[in-house]
């Protein structure tokens, strides 16, 4: 598949020997593992004998989490051990063991529920990610910034095929309705606030990646064509994302024909957003010209894979 710069995944997770979570996503762990940790408020009196809990899928999916399992145990229970039977991005079905926690007593019934609570949403988003993926054949699915749990969030969709979009609002820059509203207040010429807007970004800061939010075919064109003369006097190659937003799949595919006709295709990337769900996702598929939608459907309201846990003794 053609690589987009909405896939911030090397943001997240390190390369090279062992690999592992970047000091971005740790601090983001850290930080969520620390407030479940909190809402717990200790709790579990329960004695210090050995004991080992075993955890296990009750519904087919895909796991993903366990490098936040990773970081809960050594932050909070370094005297309990997890023995895993699969990898981050494996599929399991029902019955299927995923790992062995062992420790203390008192430990592993602290560390349960706030175990379960992770690993069981993260699978949830990432299984819930791929149903997506695996039904938009060439076309991308990202979500949005629109997430609940953050970074973990934006790590499941990545571990269920999809693209993480922006992590941040200083990841990449993003013009959306309010920011045009904010640039010209007065005027209610939509199009020329997106002219202005394109025209006044400051490309050296990073190119790579820059959306800006359009709603109807006329904005998608003027933003394309003040695109491709700025990066042709400077010699540049990047392409815009232009987020056709509330458009939809026909207006989106309109957007396409028009921006090729107009020779500015090439110097584009088409976001369709808004009103994407899971039941109209063939709808999307089906046209042509789109790189690739974004919704929070794939990690806002997604309900969490059933693991369950259970104490097998020392």
């Amino acid at each position: 598949m053609t690589t987009l710069p909405h896939d911030r995944s090397h943001l997240l997770w390190e390369d090279g020997e062992g690999g592992g979570p970047t000091p971005l996503f740790t601090d983001s762990i850290d930080r969520w593992v620390n407030a479940m940790m909190a809402d717990e408020d200790g709790g579990s009196e329960g004695s210090e004998k050995p004991v080992v809990a075993a955890a296990t899928a009750k519904q087919s999916g895909i796991i993903a989490g366990q490098c936040v399992i990773d970081r809960l145990l050594s932050l909070h229970f370094p005297g309990c051990r997890a023995d895993w039977y699969v990898g981050e991005g494996d599929s399991v079905d029902s019955g299927d063991s995923i790992l062995l926690l062992s420790g203390p007593a008192s430990d592993v019934l602290r560390c349960e529920r706030i175990l379960l609570n992770i690993l069981g949403r993260m699978s949830g988003i990432a299984t819930c990610t791929a149903d997506w993926v695996n039904s938009s054949a060439k076309m991308r699915v990202a979500c949005t910034r629109k997430t609940e749990w953050g970074l973990l969030d934006k790590w499941a969709v990545n571990i269920g095929g999809g693209l993480t979009h922006r992590l941040s609002r200083s990841d990449a820059l993003m013009i959306k309705e309010n920011d045009l509203s904010t640039m010209m207040p007065e005027s209610s010429d939509e199009t020329a606030a997106v002219v202005l807007a394109v025209s006044g970004i400051k490309l050296e800061v990073g190119s790579q990646f820059i959306v800006v939010e359009v709603r109807t075919v006329g904005q998608a064109v003027a933003a394309a064509e003040v695109w491709s003369r700025v990066q042709q006097e400077r010699g540049g190659a990047e392409r815009i994302v232009l987020l056709l937003d509330n458009m939809g799949p026909v207006g989106c595919a309109k957007a396409h024909q028009i921006l090729i006709k107009e020779n500015l295709r090439d110097w584009c990337i088409i976001e369709g957003s808004g009103g994407v769900t899971r039941a109209n996702l063939h709808e999307w598929v089906c046209v042509d010209g789109i790189d690739l939608v974004s919704t929070s459907a794939v990690n806002r309201g997604v309900i969490p894979l059933d693991i369950s846990m259970t104490i097998r003794g020392e």
